[in-house]
């Protein structure tokens, strides 16, 4: 099972966490100490390359090409770090940990659907 949880959310409730912990963002969040919320892995190349991300700037209107964007971008990745979150997903349960403000719109999101293929 594959689970998203904000980050924010997770400091306060740790049981919201399902098996592995997996931070997917590319950047720290900000306003958050590292040793404020458990984390067993930080992949940060699993996260939307610079330019899509700053393209995509957390416009909805923009959502659907972005996650075909970002799916193309998994697809065609040969980051170790992609691999490595595969591998976890085969393993056991995951919990995607993102920083992104909207819940529904963001990385993420994309990227448990992805995986769940």
């Amino acid at each position: 099972m594959i689970t998203c949880v904000k980050i924010h959310d997770l400091r306060k409730d740790p049981e919201l966490a399902r098996g592995t912990t997996v931070l997917v963002d590319r950047l720290w969040p900000r306003g958050v100490k590292k040793d404020s919320v458990r984390l067993d892995y930080w992949l940060k190349n699993v996260a939307p390359s610079p330019e899509l991300r700053k393209w995509f700037n957390h416009d909805e209107e923009k959502f659907e090409e972005f996650s075909t964007r970002y799916r193309k971008e998994l697809n065609a990745s040969e980051e170790e770090d992609v691999d490595k979150l595969q591998k976890l997903v085969s393993d056991g349960d995951v919990t995607l940990v993102f920083a992104a403000k909207d819940r529904d719109i963001n990385h993420a999101v994309v990227l448990k659907k992805w995986l769940e293929e």
